[in-house]
């Protein structure tokens, strides 16, 4: 059988760039919230060779996720899974943040382990801003609860992004504990799948010119100090990012797992050295 990938977030910025880096004899499965986006990208990924499905689906929903996963078990043998679908500050409100990132997360996946095997991994996309979150906030027992207790998890997390005193910054502070929790259930995903041959990886990057990054940096000042940190005093570039992710998917790196990797040109630790 063929050997599938699935990308979710498939349809533009870092998704599409990571898609057009899997190699041609795989079948990609890409997936997002806009049919007009992947309708592109699909156009785009066939014009340079590759056999392309998509299907539109709401990570958030548990329900879209298994359907996803059935369309991609039809084609082939899942192989990877790169979950790159996500909203920032600019995008939503915190509950509907939390809902995209973390609990899309968990969904993607804990269905997809059901249909993934030996040597398959999934690759969970976080973000440099998972470091910034307050260590009196980041309360591992309460992301335990997403998996069995979503309703629960969601209210602690929504409750913690009313902390700050404006809106665009209680967006903030969702997409940043969202992220945070992204990390650590990768983490744990990787331990518990290990058993099964699944390798599973999250990848932290920093800003990005897409729309989603540029929106940031043309809306906080935070932002555009951290472009400054970097070591090229810029954005990161999707092509950029879309190399990096699909060889950290390559099953070529079998050992890396249960880590995340931070891609931020140096934004995290630029504070260091600041003159």
């Amino acid at each position: 059988m063929a050997n599938v990938c699935v990308i979710t977030g498939g349809g533009s910025g870092m998704g599409l760039e990571t898609a057009r880096n899997i190699a041609k004899d795989v079948i990609l499965v890409i997936t997002g919230r806009t049919l007009a986006k992947l309708e592109h990208a699909k156009t785009v990924l066939e014009e340079e060779g590759h056999e392309v499905h998509l299907i539109t689906c709401d990570v958030s929903s548990r329900r879209d996720v298994h359907e996803l996963c059935l369309l991609a078990a039809s084609l082939g043998t899942i192989k990877t899974v790169i979950h790159a679908a996500g909203l920032s500050p600019t995008m939503a409100e915190p509950e509907q943040i939390i809902r995209v990132n973390a609990i899309g997360t968990k969904n993607v996946n804990m269905e997809f382990y059901k249909y993934m095997d030996q040597g398959g991994v999934i690759v969970d996309i976080a973000s440099s801003s998972a470091y910034e979150a307050p260590g009196i906030l980041v309360k591992h027992q309460i992301y335990e609860m997403a998996e069995y207790d979503e309703d629960n998890f969601l209210k602690h997390l929504k409750r913690e992004a009313q902390l700050p005193p404006d809106d665009y910054n209680k967006s903030g502070m969702a997409y940043t504990m969202s992220k945070n929790f992204v990390v650590w259930y990768a983490q744990k995903c990787a331990h518990e799948y290990a058993a099964k041959g699944i390798r599973v990886v999250s990848v932290s990057p920093g800003l990005i010119e897409t729309d989603m990054g540029t929106a940031e940096v043309e809306k906080a000042d935070f932002a555009r100090k951290m472009v400054e940190m970097t070591c090229a005093k810029r954005m990161g570039r999707p092509e950029e990012l879309g190399y990096a992710i699909a060889t950290i998917a390559d099953e070529r790196n079998g050992y890396l797992c249960g880590i995340d990797v931070l891609i931020d040109g140096g934004a995290s630790t630029g504070k260091k050295f600041k003159k």
